[in-house]
């Protein structure tokens, strides 16, 4: 065996080795205990970067060590292989999208295998497969059938350049689509949506199942979500039958509404505008449709609006208020129009401020009405007219009611409380529940998706395509051009069908879904992938869900896993399921940040200076000379910080790669790529190469130890082992700290290397730990090291080791012994002696004696387990 370690020579061999064993496959038939590893599937970019390394090797080592734990193991992979980024990239290059996104995925295949990872590549899928969507479109015909699936007119963010709807999420800060750079338009388009809404309270209680979850990925589902209790009520349009409904969580500021706003997309908007402002409203709304969601909400933009010349009433006090409309109300949200309290709320304070309307206070803080006899009797309502409260900005925490009628002087909980069961009495209000959470609007009208499997029949409206017609394969004689929308509903061979039905002249829905819709139950695939005959079979999917463990980045922490547990309810709903939650563990792990440097003086990708451009020791601007900035930053192309898996694993092997990576930070933590320690790493797998080579060709006696007859040194290193393995095994089941558990193996290979007893059977019981609890971090060396032990198996199939609790204990400790708090000596004792059995330790010490010789000792101090100090004169 070469006495060098040469990653080149092994990792290939091994791999071909694992392939032509099986032993990443998954056990079909086995009564072992199941664990689902999975990491959350890529897009098929086409190139693996260190993010994807990073996820990958965590989800593999899990994975590993589960199956050296007597698991069946589950640990799939697929591809998330529909979307915009694919048809714009086939669009660039005139090159089908299904041609392009099938090298990529070849591409990134086989770099994944490179990596080692124990995939079970029989599982492989993709989304963009019929074989897969097919599924996808049966499972929207579930939610058809169960009344979650529908069709509406909605105001959507519209992206001009791709001809598409996006959603919010893919807007930046400044109203341009993140794709395209388009500046969003607003646009009222028929859309379909999925009833989310439905399961908005379940999706909400169960967080609360989902222990083995970060708290902080909990929390911002229940902020999307968005519970919140308060009142429904109704104010009556002026000179019209109409009445505008508005939702509030402060209906204890009732009396201080002084005006209304509707969203310009309001349908009563036209309505109440008066012939005399029809103009002005209309340009305004043509203004407003030219903003995107996030425009119109930001925060630190000024709001604006434009009075109708309509009024309402307040039901409360039957006074007359205008009616506004303003960009900062959605129609999709609440009920599309909110009252205006501007003494009481920030954003109406500052838009009443602009357009001089009226503020009038009805809380006070209970300090400052503390004097006054606020009780609601009519010797006592005309004084409160008198009170004046005067603040120069909203008063917004919960107080006292100040001229209020009836309700003044009532604190904020009880005034709410009574306050809509008074207009509950009225017939012009009531309690409300209300969400944050939006229906899921899933229209995409774009190319490459799954199309929507309905037909539109001008007899019976809204078909289903009947089960047995699918897939609705999306057709390959399509000209992609990036514009117009699309290319579907050009291709009349495809769209003029007959309905399933009745037989008329029909046409297909040329929209397809969000790629959304494909990541949300992919997961249930995995353990049944190949069945052609179910979306799959129920009994298998039942028997490895839920997923065990999933790992992916945080930016997916609101919508892809709130979708998957909504997509897992309903599917539950529908009998297929007998599980709630579909993830039981969930890791999100933090980002890797490369080198870079800033120029400070410049914006945009101008800004960034790629290192191997910089001299580290006096980092200037190679353009200009300015000083630059040195800071870690997420890789990417435009800083110019990124590392190749590729360059690194030919420089220093995959197990190397993989060893940096876990030991370098904690999963959940951004990680720095530090080239120095990707070095360190690999002197380290050098190390334990050496340590157990030259074990291995010093032909040592490998008999069993006799525990009950160990040498000091003996006891001392199997301390160290048995330490080791109940560190690592607690770092790897507890909290997945990795790098705390590559420590620990550096620890039992500096005690391995230390070790007095290189001849005992218990220097041999060291060198096996070792490789073995290796193995899930270094998958190759550790199967070439057993090898190299005389063993014929892999590695990967031994059993992980246990520890054993009366190793740790140790027989004897050190005891130092101090003379007036200075350390004269240390000497070995029981590790079981008390406080007196150590004093008498001491004071026998030959070396003690020779130190208090002719002395007298005024006190004694036993710390037990460490010292003894005596005190002499």
């Amino acid at each position: 065996m070469d006495s060098r370690y040469n990653p080149a020579d092994i990792e290939e061999k091994w791999q071909q080795t694992w392939a032509e064993l099986g032993l990443d496959k998954t056990p079909a038939n086995s009564h072992k205990p199941k664990f689902y590893a999975l990491s959350m599937f890529p897009y098929p970019s086409g190139s693996l970067h260190m993010g994807h390394v990073r996820n990958y090797t965590i989800t593999d080592v899990i994975a590993r060590l589960k199956r050296m734990q007597g698991y069946k193991v589950l640990h799939p992979m697929g591809w998330d292989a529909f979307g915009l980024p694919a048809e714009n990239a086939a669009i660039d290059r005139g090159v089908p999208p299904a041609k392009w996104t099938y090298q990529n995925i070849a591409q990134m295949r086989q770099q994944l295998q490179r990596l080692g990872l124990a995939i079970d590549w029989e599982t492989e899928l993709a989304t963009c497969s019929p074989d897969y969507y097919k599924w996808t479109q049966w499972i929207f015909l579930q939610f058809w059938q169960a009344g979650l699936a529908y069709q509406k007119e909605a105001a959507v963010n519209w992206d001009p350049i791709d001809q598409t709807v996006i959603a919010n999420e893919q807007v930046d800060n400044e109203g341009r689509s993140w794709r395209s750079g388009a500046k969003v338009e607003r646009k009222l388009l028929r859309q379909w949506f999925l009833k989310i809404t439905d399961y908005a309270e379940e999706l909400l209680n169960d967080l609360d199942k989902l222990t083995g979850w970060p708290e902080r990925v909990k929390l911002m589902q229940a902020n999307w979500i968005g519970k919140s209790t308060g009142a429904y009520l109704e104010f009556p349009v002026v000179g019209m039958d109409e009445k505008i409904a508005v939702y509030t969580t402060r209906p204890d500021t009732i009396y201080g509404v002084s005006y209304l706003v509707l969203a310009p997309e309001h349908p009563l908007t036209q309505v109440v505008t008066t012939p005399e402002q029809k103009t002005a409203v209309a340009a305004f709304i043509q203004e407003v449709s030219q903003q995107s969601e996030l425009e119109r909400t930001a925060e630190d933009k000024p709001k604006r609006g434009i009075p109708t010349g309509g009024k309402v009433f307040n039901p409360f006090t039957g006074e007359e208020v205008p009616i506004w409309i303003a960009d900062y109300v959605l129609y999709e949200y609440g009920t599309g129009a909110v009252m205006g309290v501007p003494a009481h709320d920030v954003r109406d304070f500052k838009f009443a401020r602009v357009y001089n309307l009226p503020i009038e206070f009805v809380i006070a803080s209970p300090e400052d009405v503390a004097d006054f006899d606020l009780t609601p009797t009519s010797e006592t309502e005309e004084i409160t007219k008198l009170i004046k409260i005067e603040y120069n900005e909203a008063y917004t925490e919960p107080g006292i009611l100040i001229n209020s009628g009836s309700f003044t002087g009532m604190n904020s909980p009880d005034a709410k409380a009574a306050i809509i069961k008074y207009a509950e009495e009225q017939n012009f209000g009531k309690l409300r529940i209300q969400y944050r959470l939006r229906d899921w609007l899933i229209s995409r009208q774009r190319y490459w998706g799954a199309p929507i499997p309905v037909i539109h029949c001008p007899n019976c409206g809204i078909v289903p395509v009947p089960d047995e017609d699918l897939p609705v394969k999306l057709p390959e004689e399509v000209e992609l051009t990036g514009r117009g929308g699309s290319p579907l509903t050009q291709l009349e061979s495809w769209v003029n069908v007959p309905c399933p039905t009745c037989g008329t002249p029909a046409k297909r829905e040329t929209d397809t879904m969000d790629t959304f819709i494909d990541s949300s139950w992919y997961f249930l695939r995995y353990p049944d992938a190949q069945n052609e005959q179910q979306v799959f079979d129920p009994a298998k999917t039942n028997d490895w869900m839920p997923v065990d463990q999933y790992v992916g980045g945080i930016e997916h922490a609101i919508l892809h896993l709130l979708y998957s547990r909504f997509f897992t309810k309903v599917l539950r709903d529908r009998g297929l399921l007998n599980f709630d939650e579909p993830f039981q563990r969930l890791l999100t792990q933090g980002m890797v940040q490369g080198l870079t440097y800033m120029n400070p003086n410049k914006g945009g990708k101008d800004k960034w200076v790629p290192s191997n451009l910089v001299n580290a020791a006096d980092p200037r601007d190679p353009q200009t000379g300015e000083p630059l900035q040195r800071l870690y930053a997420t890789m990417s192309k435009s800083k110019g910080n990124g590392v190749a898996p590729e360059d690194v694993i030919s420089k220093y092997g995959v197990d190397t790669a993989r060893m940096f990576i876990l030991f370098k930070a904690p999963p959940e933590k951004d990680l720095e790529w530090d080239e120095a320690d990707v070095e360190g790493q690999f002197r380290f797998l050098n190390r334990v190469w050496r340590l157990v080579t030259d074990y291995a060709t010093a032909g040592v006696s490998r008999k069993k130890a006799q525990l009950s007859d160990l040498s000091k040194p003996e006891k001392e290193l199997r301390r160290a082992i048995h330490t080791a393995i109940q560190a690592v095994t607690e770092d790897l089941e507890d909290e997945y700290q990795f790098n705390t558990a590559v420590s620990e193996l550096m620890k039992l290979s500096n005690a391995l290397t230390d070790a007095d007893c290189k001849n005992s059977p218990i220097y041999a019981e060291g060198i096996q730990t070792l490789v073995i609890m290796l193995a899930p971090f270094a998958p190759h060396i550790a199967d070439e090291l057993w090898q190299s032990l005389g063993n014929t198996n892999s590695i990967h199939t031994q059993t992980w080791p246990s520890f054993d609790p009366a190793a740790l204990v140790a027989d004897e400790i050190t005891l130092i012994i101090q003379i007036n708090g200075k350390k004269r000596a240390d000497i070995e004792v029981p590790a079981q002696a008390d406080k007196a059995e150590l004093e008498k330790y001491a004071r026998e010490s030959e070396l003690v004696q020779r130190y208090i010789e002719g002395k007298e000792i005024k006190k004694v101090i036993v710390v037990p387990g460490r010292l003894v100090n005596f005190v002499v004169v």
